[in-house]
Protein backbone atom coordinates (compact mmCIF):
# COMPACT_ATOMS: atom_id res chain seq x y z
CA UNK A 1 0.00 0.00 0.00
CA UNK A 2 2.91 2.21 0.80
CA UNK A 3 4.58 1.88 -2.62
CA UNK A 4 0.86 2.38 -4.19
CA UNK A 5 0.82 5.71 -2.24
CA UNK A 6 4.13 7.02 -2.65
CA UNK A 7 3.72 6.51 -6.89
CA UNK A 8 0.86 7.94 -6.97
CA UNK A 9 1.89 10.99 -4.75
CA UNK A 10 4.65 11.41 -7.22
CA UNK A 11 2.13 11.66 -10.52
CA UNK A 12 0.40 14.30 -8.72
CA UNK A 13 3.28 16.21 -7.60
CA UNK A 14 4.69 15.58 -11.62
CA UNK A 15 1.29 16.66 -12.91
CA UNK A 16 1.11 19.69 -10.60
CA UNK A 17 4.92 20.55 -11.77
CA UNK A 18 3.40 20.44 -15.81
CA UNK A 19 0.51 22.32 -14.66
CA UNK A 20 2.57 25.14 -12.65
CA UNK A 21 4.75 25.80 -15.69
CA UNK A 22 2.14 25.80 -18.41
CA UNK A 23 1.79 29.37 -20.05
CA UNK A 24 -1.71 31.05 -19.69
CA UNK A 25 -2.98 34.73 -19.78
CA UNK A 26 -4.21 36.64 -17.13
CA UNK A 27 -4.99 40.08 -16.21
CA UNK A 28 -3.79 39.61 -12.53
CA UNK A 29 -4.39 42.40 -9.67
CA UNK A 30 -0.33 42.78 -10.26
CA UNK A 31 -0.85 43.09 -14.17
CA UNK A 32 -3.45 45.30 -13.50
CA UNK A 33 -1.47 47.95 -11.43
CA UNK A 34 2.05 47.47 -14.00
CA UNK A 35 -0.44 48.76 -16.54
CA UNK A 36 -1.47 51.40 -14.66
CA UNK A 37 2.06 52.66 -14.12
CA UNK A 38 2.60 52.36 -17.92
CA UNK A 39 0.08 54.50 -18.86
CA UNK A 40 0.79 57.37 -15.91
CA UNK A 41 4.43 56.83 -17.52
CA UNK A 42 5.94 55.71 -13.78
CA UNK A 43 8.15 53.10 -15.54
CA UNK A 44 10.57 52.59 -12.82
CA UNK A 45 7.84 51.43 -10.52
CA UNK A 46 6.28 49.55 -13.44
CA UNK A 47 9.70 47.68 -14.22
CA UNK A 48 9.09 46.49 -10.70
CA UNK A 49 6.08 44.73 -10.77
CA UNK A 50 6.92 43.57 -14.17
CA UNK A 51 9.89 41.61 -12.09
CA UNK A 52 7.49 40.70 -9.59
CA UNK A 53 5.46 38.80 -12.55
CA UNK A 54 8.55 37.45 -13.58
CA UNK A 55 9.50 35.99 -10.44
CA UNK A 56 6.09 35.20 -8.93
CA UNK A 57 3.66 35.09 -12.38
CA UNK A 58 6.12 33.58 -14.51
CA UNK A 59 3.81 31.91 -17.28
CA UNK A 60 1.35 35.19 -17.55
CA UNK A 61 1.88 36.12 -20.88
CA UNK A 62 0.08 39.34 -20.55
CA UNK A 63 3.81 40.29 -19.35
CA UNK A 64 4.76 40.48 -23.13
CA UNK A 65 1.99 43.11 -23.66
CA UNK A 66 2.68 45.10 -20.74
CA UNK A 67 6.39 44.66 -21.66
CA UNK A 68 5.79 45.72 -25.16
CA UNK A 69 3.77 48.94 -24.31
CA UNK A 70 7.13 50.10 -22.18
CA UNK A 71 9.25 49.54 -25.43
CA UNK A 72 6.31 51.24 -27.57
CA UNK A 73 6.27 54.40 -25.13
CA UNK A 74 10.22 54.62 -25.04
CA UNK A 75 10.61 54.32 -28.78
CA UNK A 76 7.53 57.16 -29.32
CA UNK A 77 8.51 59.83 -26.82
CA UNK A 78 12.22 59.49 -27.55
CA UNK A 79 12.23 59.39 -31.05
CA UNK A 80 16.21 57.24 -30.36
CA UNK A 81 16.78 55.33 -33.57
CA UNK A 82 19.48 53.38 -31.65
CA UNK A 83 16.52 52.62 -29.10
CA UNK A 84 14.38 52.10 -31.97
CA UNK A 85 16.54 49.24 -32.78
CA UNK A 86 17.55 47.08 -29.99
CA UNK A 87 14.03 47.38 -28.75
CA UNK A 88 12.62 46.54 -32.09
CA UNK A 89 14.29 43.35 -32.03
CA UNK A 90 11.65 42.04 -28.40
CA UNK A 91 8.77 42.36 -31.39
CA UNK A 92 9.30 39.23 -33.32
CA UNK A 93 10.79 37.11 -29.51
CA UNK A 94 7.48 38.28 -27.69
CA UNK A 95 5.03 37.14 -30.79
CA UNK A 96 7.28 33.86 -31.46
CA UNK A 97 6.25 32.86 -27.48
CA UNK A 98 2.66 33.94 -27.79
CA UNK A 99 2.19 31.99 -31.11
CA UNK A 100 4.37 28.93 -29.26
CA UNK A 101 2.19 29.08 -26.75
CA UNK A 102 -0.60 26.82 -27.74
CA UNK A 103 -3.05 29.14 -25.88
CA UNK A 104 -5.59 29.64 -29.35
CA UNK A 105 -8.58 28.69 -27.10
CA UNK A 106 -8.00 32.49 -25.39
CA UNK A 107 -9.02 35.86 -27.21
CA UNK A 108 -5.43 37.04 -25.91
CA UNK A 109 -3.83 34.76 -28.65
CA UNK A 110 -4.51 36.73 -31.48
CA UNK A 111 -5.15 40.05 -29.57
CA UNK A 112 -1.89 40.20 -28.46
CA UNK A 113 0.11 39.38 -31.54
CA UNK A 114 -2.24 41.84 -33.29
CA UNK A 115 -1.79 44.45 -30.62
CA UNK A 116 2.28 44.58 -30.51
CA UNK A 117 1.84 44.80 -34.08
CA UNK A 118 -0.11 48.03 -34.17
CA UNK A 119 2.18 49.47 -31.67
CA UNK A 120 5.63 48.85 -33.81
CA UNK A 121 3.79 50.49 -36.76
CA UNK A 122 3.25 53.40 -35.09
CA UNK A 123 6.98 53.53 -33.82
CA UNK A 124 8.12 52.76 -37.48
CA UNK A 125 6.42 55.91 -38.46
CA UNK A 126 8.35 57.74 -36.85
CA UNK A 127 11.62 56.23 -38.30
CA UNK A 128 9.31 56.93 -41.69
CA UNK A 129 9.57 53.19 -42.35
CA UNK A 130 6.67 53.69 -44.00
CA UNK A 131 6.49 50.34 -46.38
CA UNK A 132 6.90 47.90 -42.97
CA UNK A 133 4.73 49.68 -41.17
CA UNK A 134 1.51 49.40 -43.62
CA UNK A 135 2.79 45.88 -43.57
CA UNK A 136 2.46 45.47 -40.00
CA UNK A 137 -1.07 47.11 -39.79
CA UNK A 138 -2.14 44.87 -42.38
CA UNK A 139 -1.02 41.69 -40.16
CA UNK A 140 -2.75 42.93 -37.05
CA UNK A 141 -5.79 43.68 -39.13
CA UNK A 142 -5.90 40.21 -40.18
CA UNK A 143 -5.54 38.80 -36.70
CA UNK A 144 -7.91 41.39 -35.31
CA UNK A 145 -11.04 40.07 -37.63
CA UNK A 146 -10.04 36.57 -36.95
CA UNK A 147 -10.21 37.16 -33.44
CA UNK A 148 -13.67 39.00 -33.82
CA UNK A 149 -15.06 35.95 -35.51
CA UNK A 150 -13.77 33.61 -32.70
CA UNK A 151 -14.62 36.28 -29.97
CA UNK A 152 -17.25 38.73 -30.98
CA UNK A 153 -17.63 39.78 -26.85
CA UNK A 154 -13.76 40.62 -26.43
CA UNK A 155 -13.83 44.39 -25.29
CA UNK A 156 -10.02 44.88 -26.43
CA UNK A 157 -10.52 43.60 -30.05
CA UNK A 158 -12.75 46.09 -30.42
CA UNK A 159 -10.91 48.80 -29.31
CA UNK A 160 -7.99 48.38 -32.03
CA UNK A 161 -10.68 47.52 -34.74
CA UNK A 162 -12.68 50.44 -33.95
CA UNK A 163 -9.72 52.73 -34.63
CA UNK A 164 -8.69 50.98 -37.75
CA UNK A 165 -11.93 50.93 -39.28
CA UNK A 166 -12.28 54.78 -38.90
CA UNK A 167 -9.04 55.60 -39.94
CA UNK A 168 -8.77 53.80 -43.02
CA UNK A 169 -11.51 56.00 -44.91
CA UNK A 170 -8.75 59.27 -44.12
CA UNK A 171 -5.42 57.67 -45.21
CA UNK A 172 -4.01 61.01 -47.27
CA UNK A 173 -3.77 60.59 -50.74
CA UNK A 174 0.38 60.82 -50.73
CA UNK A 175 0.01 57.46 -49.02
CA UNK A 176 -2.71 55.54 -51.35
CA UNK A 177 0.15 53.44 -52.49
CA UNK A 178 -0.04 51.72 -48.51
CA UNK A 179 -3.59 50.95 -48.83
CA UNK A 180 -3.12 48.97 -51.51
CA UNK A 181 -1.16 46.50 -49.29
CA UNK A 182 -3.82 47.07 -46.64
CA UNK A 183 -5.75 44.14 -48.88
CA UNK A 184 -8.51 42.96 -46.44
CA UNK A 185 -9.02 46.75 -44.01
CA UNK A 186 -12.01 48.46 -45.18
CA UNK A 187 -14.57 50.11 -42.67
CA UNK A 188 -16.03 53.61 -42.32
CA UNK A 189 -15.66 56.73 -39.86
CA UNK A 190 -19.29 55.88 -38.42
CA UNK A 191 -18.27 51.99 -38.06
CA UNK A 192 -14.96 52.58 -35.91
CA UNK A 193 -16.94 55.30 -33.51
CA UNK A 194 -19.52 52.86 -33.00
CA UNK A 195 -17.23 50.26 -32.15
CA UNK A 196 -15.28 52.59 -29.67
CA UNK A 197 -18.42 53.80 -28.38
CA UNK A 198 -19.83 50.62 -27.35
CA UNK A 199 -16.57 49.20 -25.69
CA UNK A 200 -16.63 52.73 -24.02
CA UNK A 201 -20.94 52.42 -22.96
CA UNK A 202 -19.68 48.90 -21.89
CA UNK A 203 -16.31 49.97 -19.63
CA UNK A 204 -18.39 52.31 -17.67
CA UNK A 205 -20.73 49.48 -15.87
CA UNK A 206 -18.00 46.51 -16.10
CA UNK A 207 -14.41 46.93 -15.32
CA UNK A 208 -12.36 46.72 -18.07
CA UNK A 209 -8.30 47.16 -18.23
CA UNK A 210 -8.03 49.23 -21.37
CA UNK A 211 -10.71 51.71 -20.27
CA UNK A 212 -8.18 54.97 -19.98
CA UNK A 213 -6.56 54.40 -23.42
CA UNK A 214 -9.85 53.13 -25.27
CA UNK A 215 -11.05 56.80 -23.71
CA UNK A 216 -7.95 58.46 -24.85
CA UNK A 217 -8.27 57.41 -28.83
CA UNK A 218 -12.08 58.11 -28.49
CA UNK A 219 -10.91 61.57 -28.13
CA UNK A 220 -8.49 61.81 -30.81
CA UNK A 221 -11.32 60.25 -33.02
CA UNK A 222 -13.87 63.00 -32.52
CA UNK A 223 -11.23 65.74 -32.62
CA UNK A 224 -9.13 64.32 -35.80
CA UNK A 225 -11.55 62.44 -38.30
CA UNK A 226 -15.05 64.13 -36.99
CA UNK A 227 -14.12 67.38 -35.89
CA UNK A 228 -15.63 67.27 -32.03
CA UNK A 229 -13.26 68.69 -30.40
CA UNK A 230 -15.71 70.06 -27.73
CA UNK A 231 -17.16 66.33 -27.07
CA UNK A 232 -13.67 65.49 -26.80
CA UNK A 233 -12.56 67.17 -24.35
CA UNK A 234 -15.80 66.72 -21.85
CA UNK A 235 -15.20 63.33 -22.22
CA UNK A 236 -11.83 63.35 -21.35
CA UNK A 237 -12.64 65.83 -18.19
CA UNK A 238 -15.88 63.69 -17.45
CA UNK A 239 -13.39 60.26 -17.56
CA UNK A 240 -10.72 58.65 -15.04
CA UNK A 241 -7.12 60.84 -16.25
CA UNK A 242 -5.70 62.29 -13.62
CA UNK A 243 -3.16 65.16 -14.68
CA UNK A 244 -1.76 65.01 -11.10
CA UNK A 245 -0.73 61.92 -11.33
CA UNK A 246 0.03 60.96 -15.07
CA UNK A 247 2.39 62.47 -17.60
CA UNK A 248 -0.13 60.75 -20.08
CA UNK A 249 -2.81 62.36 -18.89
CA UNK A 250 -1.29 65.69 -18.60
CA UNK A 251 -0.14 65.50 -21.98
CA UNK A 252 -3.71 64.52 -23.50
CA UNK A 253 -6.00 66.85 -21.62
CA UNK A 254 -3.32 69.97 -22.40
CA UNK A 255 -3.04 69.22 -26.14
CA UNK A 256 -7.31 68.69 -26.25
CA UNK A 257 -7.13 72.04 -24.35
CA UNK A 258 -5.01 73.87 -26.44
CA UNK A 259 -7.12 72.95 -29.57
CA UNK A 260 -10.37 73.88 -28.00
CA UNK A 261 -9.14 77.21 -26.80
CA UNK A 262 -8.65 76.47 -23.75
CA UNK A 263 -4.77 77.76 -23.77
CA UNK A 264 -5.14 78.82 -20.10
CA UNK A 265 -6.02 75.84 -18.64
CA UNK A 266 -3.46 73.93 -20.85
CA UNK A 267 -0.61 75.96 -19.41
CA UNK A 268 -2.30 75.31 -15.90
CA UNK A 269 -1.82 71.66 -16.64
CA UNK A 270 1.48 71.27 -17.89
CA UNK A 271 2.92 73.88 -15.07
CA UNK A 272 1.26 71.44 -12.53
CA UNK A 273 2.38 68.29 -13.83
CA UNK A 274 4.06 65.42 -11.94
CA UNK A 275 7.72 64.56 -12.41
CA UNK A 276 11.25 63.63 -10.91
CA UNK A 277 13.04 60.29 -10.92
CA UNK A 278 9.75 58.08 -10.95
CA UNK A 279 7.82 59.14 -14.14
CA UNK A 280 9.82 58.52 -17.46
CA UNK A 281 11.04 61.74 -18.88
CA UNK A 282 9.17 63.55 -21.81
CA UNK A 283 10.29 66.49 -23.10
CA UNK A 284 7.82 67.27 -25.26
CA UNK A 285 5.67 68.73 -22.44
CA UNK A 286 7.92 71.56 -22.37
CA UNK A 287 7.55 72.13 -25.93
CA UNK A 288 3.61 71.98 -25.64
CA UNK A 289 4.29 74.45 -22.31
CA UNK A 290 6.16 77.23 -24.21
CA UNK A 291 3.73 77.01 -27.70
CA UNK A 292 1.21 77.58 -24.82
CA UNK A 293 2.99 80.38 -23.37
CA UNK A 294 3.89 82.13 -26.45
CA UNK A 295 -0.23 81.96 -27.89
CA UNK A 296 -0.87 84.39 -24.64
CA UNK A 297 2.73 86.36 -25.44
CA UNK A 298 4.04 85.43 -22.02
CA UNK A 299 7.83 86.70 -22.22
CA UNK A 300 8.99 83.86 -20.67
CA UNK A 301 7.61 81.39 -23.62
CA UNK A 302 11.40 81.09 -24.79
CA UNK A 303 13.02 79.44 -21.74
CA UNK A 304 10.84 76.26 -22.09
CA UNK A 305 11.33 76.00 -26.04
CA UNK A 306 15.15 75.87 -24.35
CA UNK A 307 14.77 73.55 -22.08
CA UNK A 308 12.60 71.32 -25.01
CA UNK A 309 15.98 71.82 -27.13
CA UNK A 310 18.27 70.77 -24.63
CA UNK A 311 16.84 67.74 -23.31
CA UNK A 312 15.45 66.13 -26.40
CA UNK A 313 16.78 64.03 -28.89
CA UNK A 314 14.62 63.36 -31.30
CA UNK A 315 13.74 63.60 -34.67
CA UNK A 316 10.63 65.86 -35.01
CA UNK A 317 9.83 69.40 -33.74
CA UNK A 318 13.04 70.86 -33.29
CA UNK A 319 13.26 73.12 -36.31
CA UNK A 320 9.87 74.41 -35.06
CA UNK A 321 11.07 74.87 -31.82
CA UNK A 322 13.78 77.20 -33.30
CA UNK A 323 10.88 79.14 -35.79
CA UNK A 324 9.03 79.98 -32.30
CA UNK A 325 12.30 81.29 -30.23
CA UNK A 326 12.73 83.23 -33.38
CA UNK A 327 9.26 84.33 -33.11
CA UNK A 328 9.26 85.19 -29.72
CA UNK A 329 12.79 87.13 -30.21
CA UNK A 330 11.04 89.07 -32.90
CA UNK A 331 8.00 90.12 -30.14
CA UNK A 332 11.03 91.22 -27.81
CA UNK A 333 12.20 93.77 -30.92
CA UNK A 334 15.40 91.50 -30.87
CA UNK A 335 16.30 91.31 -34.08
CA UNK A 336 19.50 89.74 -34.68
CA UNK A 337 18.40 87.07 -31.95
CA UNK A 338 15.34 86.31 -35.03
CA UNK A 339 18.17 85.62 -37.47
CA UNK A 340 20.34 83.50 -35.02
CA UNK A 341 17.47 81.19 -34.60
CA UNK A 342 16.19 81.69 -37.95
CA UNK A 343 19.72 79.73 -39.12
CA UNK A 344 19.22 77.19 -36.95
CA UNK A 345 15.76 76.16 -38.40
CA UNK A 346 18.25 75.66 -41.67
CA UNK A 347 20.98 73.81 -39.70
CA UNK A 348 18.68 71.55 -37.32
CA UNK A 349 16.24 68.79 -37.14
CA UNK A 350 14.28 66.92 -40.34
CA UNK A 351 11.56 67.83 -42.43
CA UNK A 352 9.27 64.52 -41.72
CA UNK A 353 6.28 66.55 -39.38
CA UNK A 354 4.12 69.54 -40.98
CA UNK A 355 5.56 71.96 -38.37
CA UNK A 356 8.99 71.65 -38.97
CA UNK A 357 8.53 71.37 -42.92
CA UNK A 358 6.48 74.81 -42.69
CA UNK A 359 9.50 76.18 -40.89
CA UNK A 360 12.19 75.24 -42.79
CA UNK A 361 9.99 77.04 -45.86
CA UNK A 362 9.62 80.50 -43.64
CA UNK A 363 13.13 80.25 -42.78
CA UNK A 364 14.65 79.81 -46.71
CA UNK A 365 12.01 82.31 -47.64
CA UNK A 366 13.80 85.11 -45.68
CA UNK A 367 9.98 86.30 -44.96
CA UNK A 368 9.84 88.00 -41.54
CA UNK A 369 6.36 88.13 -39.91
CA UNK A 370 4.45 90.94 -39.73
CA UNK A 371 4.31 91.73 -35.53
CA UNK A 372 0.54 92.40 -35.98
CA UNK A 373 -0.31 89.11 -38.21
CA UNK A 374 2.07 87.14 -35.74
CA UNK A 375 -0.05 88.33 -32.81
CA UNK A 376 -3.14 87.53 -34.38
CA UNK A 377 -2.31 84.34 -35.26
CA UNK A 378 -1.28 83.09 -31.67
CA UNK A 379 -3.58 84.67 -29.82
CA UNK A 380 -6.10 83.15 -32.39
CA UNK A 381 -4.36 79.64 -31.81
CA UNK A 382 -5.09 79.98 -28.18
CA UNK A 383 -8.55 80.96 -28.64
CA UNK A 384 -8.26 84.52 -27.76
CA UNK A 385 -10.51 85.60 -30.34
CA UNK A 386 -11.90 88.77 -29.13
CA UNK A 387 -7.98 89.87 -28.55
CA UNK A 388 -6.89 88.25 -32.11
CA UNK A 389 -9.52 90.64 -33.72
CA UNK A 390 -9.07 93.91 -32.18
CA UNK A 391 -5.15 93.35 -33.34
CA UNK A 392 -6.74 93.44 -36.92
CA UNK A 393 -10.02 95.29 -37.04
CA UNK A 394 -8.50 98.61 -38.01
CA UNK A 395 -6.48 96.98 -40.65
CA UNK A 396 -7.35 95.92 -44.55
CA UNK A 397 -5.38 94.19 -46.80
CA UNK A 398 -3.57 96.73 -48.53
CA UNK A 399 -1.96 97.47 -45.61
CA UNK A 400 0.18 94.28 -45.49
CA UNK A 401 3.15 93.79 -47.68
CA UNK A 402 3.49 91.51 -50.95
CA UNK A 403 0.73 88.45 -51.34
CA UNK A 404 1.34 86.68 -48.36
CA UNK A 405 1.28 89.32 -46.10
CA UNK A 406 -2.02 90.01 -47.78
CA UNK A 407 -3.54 86.93 -47.94
CA UNK A 408 -3.11 86.13 -44.55
CA UNK A 409 -4.25 88.92 -43.18
CA UNK A 410 -8.07 87.53 -45.31
CA UNK A 411 -7.52 84.39 -44.05
CA UNK A 412 -6.87 85.37 -40.56
CA UNK A 413 -9.88 87.56 -40.44
CA UNK A 414 -11.13 84.82 -41.61
CA UNK A 415 -10.75 82.66 -38.73
CA UNK A 416 -11.41 85.12 -36.29
CA UNK A 417 -14.88 85.47 -37.19
CA UNK A 418 -15.62 82.22 -37.58
CA UNK A 419 -15.05 81.48 -34.27
CA UNK A 420 -16.68 84.32 -33.10
CA UNK A 421 -20.09 83.55 -34.81
CA UNK A 422 -20.06 86.01 -37.49
CA UNK A 423 -20.48 83.44 -40.20
CA UNK A 424 -21.42 85.21 -43.37
CA UNK A 425 -18.30 87.44 -42.62
CA UNK A 426 -16.19 84.52 -41.86
CA UNK A 427 -17.42 83.15 -45.71
CA UNK A 428 -16.32 86.45 -47.33
CA UNK A 429 -13.30 86.08 -46.16
CA UNK A 430 -12.68 82.91 -47.08
CA UNK A 431 -14.07 83.05 -50.67
CA UNK A 432 -11.51 85.73 -51.03
CA UNK A 433 -8.47 83.89 -49.69
CA UNK A 434 -9.43 81.30 -51.63
CA UNK A 435 -9.90 83.31 -54.87
CA UNK A 436 -7.01 84.97 -54.33
CA UNK A 437 -4.55 82.54 -53.09
CA UNK A 438 -5.54 79.23 -54.46
CA UNK A 439 -2.38 79.04 -56.85
CA UNK A 440 0.08 80.94 -53.79
CA UNK A 441 2.82 78.28 -52.51
CA UNK A 442 1.05 79.10 -48.75
CA UNK A 443 -1.45 76.98 -46.77
CA UNK A 444 -3.95 80.14 -46.65
CA UNK A 445 -6.75 79.29 -49.26
CA UNK A 446 -6.52 75.21 -48.34
CA UNK A 447 -7.45 75.90 -45.24
CA UNK A 448 -9.67 78.25 -46.16
CA UNK A 449 -11.46 76.38 -48.14
CA UNK A 450 -11.50 73.64 -45.49
CA UNK A 451 -12.68 75.67 -42.91
CA UNK A 452 -15.42 77.07 -44.92
CA UNK A 453 -16.33 73.53 -45.39
CA UNK A 454 -16.47 72.11 -41.62
CA UNK A 455 -18.67 75.81 -41.12
CA UNK A 456 -21.43 74.91 -43.73
CA UNK A 457 -20.95 71.15 -42.39
CA UNK A 458 -21.71 72.65 -39.11
CA UNK A 459 -24.80 73.94 -40.22
CA UNK A 460 -25.97 71.01 -41.67
CA UNK A 461 -25.94 72.49 -45.39
CA UNK A 462 -23.92 69.58 -46.89
CA UNK A 463 -23.97 70.83 -50.45
CA UNK A 464 -21.76 73.81 -49.87
CA UNK A 465 -19.59 71.88 -47.41
CA UNK A 466 -18.68 69.43 -50.21
CA UNK A 467 -18.21 71.79 -52.90
CA UNK A 468 -15.66 73.46 -50.32
CA UNK A 469 -14.15 70.41 -48.91
CA UNK A 470 -13.39 69.32 -52.58
CA UNK A 471 -12.00 72.75 -53.59
CA UNK A 472 -9.43 72.46 -50.39
CA UNK A 473 -8.33 68.99 -52.10
CA UNK A 474 -7.74 70.58 -55.38
CA UNK A 475 -5.56 73.20 -53.47
CA UNK A 476 -2.01 72.13 -53.45
CA UNK A 477 0.25 74.42 -50.88
CA UNK A 478 4.06 73.56 -49.88
CA UNK A 479 2.25 74.36 -46.27
CA UNK A 480 0.52 71.21 -44.38
CA UNK A 481 -1.24 70.00 -47.59
CA UNK A 482 -1.33 66.08 -46.20
CA UNK A 483 -3.02 67.13 -42.88
CA UNK A 484 -5.58 69.50 -44.53
CA UNK A 485 -6.18 67.41 -47.59
CA UNK A 486 -6.82 64.38 -44.59
CA UNK A 487 -9.44 66.32 -42.68
CA UNK A 488 -10.93 67.70 -45.96
CA UNK A 489 -11.52 63.69 -47.07
CA UNK A 490 -12.46 62.80 -43.10
CA UNK A 491 -15.65 65.69 -43.78
CA UNK A 492 -16.65 63.94 -47.18
CA UNK A 493 -16.63 60.62 -45.30
CA UNK A 494 -19.10 62.02 -42.48
CA UNK A 495 -21.39 63.68 -44.73
CA UNK A 496 -21.33 60.63 -47.20
CA UNK A 497 -22.12 58.43 -44.34
CA UNK A 498 -25.38 60.34 -42.97
CA UNK A 499 -26.91 61.00 -46.17
CA UNK A 500 -27.25 56.82 -46.48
Amino acid sequence: MMKHFILIFALLLCSLSQLAGKAYFDFSPRAQSTYEEIMNLRFPKAKILLEEMRAKEPDNLIRLQLENYIDFFTVYITEDEAVFEALEKNKDNRIAIIKDSGLDNSPYFLYLQANIRLHWALARLKFEEYYTAFLEVNKAFKLLEANEEKFPRFLPNKKDLGILHAMVGTIPDNYKWGVELLTSLNGTIHQGKSEIEAVIKNAQTNQFTYEVETLVLYSYLLMHLENDAETAWSQLKSGKLNPKTSLLACFTLANVAMRTGRNDEAISILENRPGGKDYFEFPYLDFMLGTAKLRRLDQDSDQYFHRFLDRFHGRHFIKEAYQKLAWSALMKGNNTLFETYRKKVLSKGNLVVGGDKNAEQDAKSNYIPDLTLLKARLLFDGGYYKKAYEQLLAKTSSEFTGQRGQLEFTYRMGRILHKMGKTNEAIRYYSQTIEEGRNAPYYFACNAALQAGLLFESVHNTKAALQYFDVCTNIHPEEHKTALHQQAKAGMERIKETSH
